[in-house]
């Protein structure tokens, strides 16, 4: 069957313009966006085998854009290497950052892989090494070369934790034929909320039920050590944590813990500093010494008498987390950015506040705050309400525990949407 006019025309534009892959991709590589070592996966041309074969011969290949989709997706990775051993398990993404946080997180007998760029070609180089058997996407990252070819071989698909922007879905009513054309595809959609369910079955995809694999995930892990250490030598003053921040965030956040108020800087709480990008690490310390604060970097083991430590290091979020006695989870003081996950200080009974701009955790943020389990706060009066907060440690913990409440009510429901993936690998060896 012939595809819709709009498809068609991707299809034979990426042809057209797949020669010219290999440079844009050293461009990016140049400016930070891409793992030179490793542009020969973007073109889909793996040079490691596909991993060794267990009595089924089955592999399931599971792709989330970013760092926030490929963390979602671990639940089910874990479950099916201590389920499903004799099956085989690939897990794609797009950046470097998520490469770097997959290489520490994926349990052993896991292979990651950069994403092909959607070229037929990279599709199907792709497809002839790995093979899958099931592809499980997250959220709303859909490729229709890789789409296209993986449905024609066969390949069981899944869209979990589904979602569209405004914009997204505004794009695929501008082209019902195509979008009919990949939604119709899917053997299994699960939607991240009603809006979005209603929306992908508007556009021709059949929605089985709702689940969000943000939830379903395990608290963050920890260095036992680590934390240990930590608890003894900066337990002098309460911890204030500003958790994964961008540019024009930074100085908010030390402009408002200045404000705090203290009899002296001794008795000011200790500010935590996670930067999103770690390499901007020296920069934020930078910007505290300029505010006149002592300060530290964490990738220099810290001093227990600064007053604002800059933790630059990869996968410490669970360590903050369960020292800080407040955490502002950032992305959410800027425009552009959407939040970050407040499910991961939640499952640890670290209160949260968060600024107004949480777009890409809009349903999230807006349960939390009717569970009374978040408190909102724009740059203006950050500072006010970090120090009302500080001041009243029972609402502190009472938010804490309406913030864990739910969300382990709603991992509970995400768990159930990972047996309907598992299932569907059943339904699949038994076709």
């Amino acid at each position: 069957m012939s595809l819709p006019l709009s498809l068609a025309l991707y299809r034979a534009a990426t042809t057209v313009l797949e020669p010219f892959a290999p440079l844009l991709l050293s461009r990016r590589a140049q400016a930070g966006k891409e793992d030179r070592a490793r542009l020969h996966e973007r073109l889909g041309r793996p040079r490691i085998p596909r991993p060794p074969m267990g009595p089924s011969g089955r592999l399931v290949w599971l792709h989330g854009a970013s760092v926030g989709e490929s963390l979602s997706i671990l639940p089910l990775v874990e479950r099916l290497r201590a389920e499903r051993p004799d099956v085989a398990v690939l897990v794609s993404s797009g950046t470097v950052t998520s490469a770097d946080l997959l290489a520490r997180r994926l349990p052993a007998g896991a292979v990651h892989q950069f994403l092909p760029v959607d070229t037929p070609g990279g599709a199907r180089r792709f497809l002839d090494h790995w093979r899958p058997d099931l592809a499980v996407f997250v959220e709303s990252e859909l490729w229709p070369n890789l789409l296209l070819t993986a449905k024609a071989r066969g390949v069981r698909l899944a869209l979990v934790s589904a979602k569209l922007s405004d914009k997204s879905y505004a794009g695929w009513r501008a082209r019902p034929f195509a979008a009919f054309e990949l939604f119709s595809g899917f053997d299994l959609i699960l939607a991240q909320d009603g809006r979005a369910a209603e929306r992908l079955s508007s556009l021709g995809g059949t929605v089985a039920g709702e689940a969000d694999l943000k939830f379903g995930a395990a608290p963050l892990p920890v260095d036992a050590a680590a934390l240990a250490s930590l608890r003894v030598r900066l337990s002098d003053r309460p911890l204030l944590l500003a958790a994964s921040t961008h540019p024009g965030e930074d100085e908010r956040v030390l402009a408002a813990w200045r404000a705090l108020p203290a009899h002296s800087d001794d008795d000011r709480p200790r500010l935590v500093i996670v930067p999103r990008h770690p390499e901007r690490g020296p920069a934020i310390a930078d910007m505290a010494l300029a505010a006149g604060a002592t300060t530290c970097l964490r990738s220099r083991e810290p001093d227990d008498s600064a007053e604002v430590i800059v933790a630059d290091t990869l996968g410490e979020l669970g360590l903050w987390y369960r020292l800080a006695d407040l955490a502002l989870v950032a992305g959410s003081l800027v425009e552009g950015i959407g939040g970050h996950n407040p499910l991961e200080p939640a499952r640890l009974d670290c209160p949260i506040v968060s600024g107004p701009h949480v777009e890409n955790w809009l349903t999230a943020y807006a349960d939390l705050r009717d569970a009374d389990g978040v408190t909102f706060a724009d740059a203006s009066v950050l500072g006010a309400r970090l120090a009302e907060l500080l001041a009243r440690p029972e609402v502190l913990k009472r938010q804490a525990a309406n913030a864990r409440a739910f969300v382990a009510r709603r991992d509970a429901e995400a768990r159930a949407g990972l047996d309907r993936i598992l299932a569907l690998l059943d339904a699949e060896a038994r076709a």
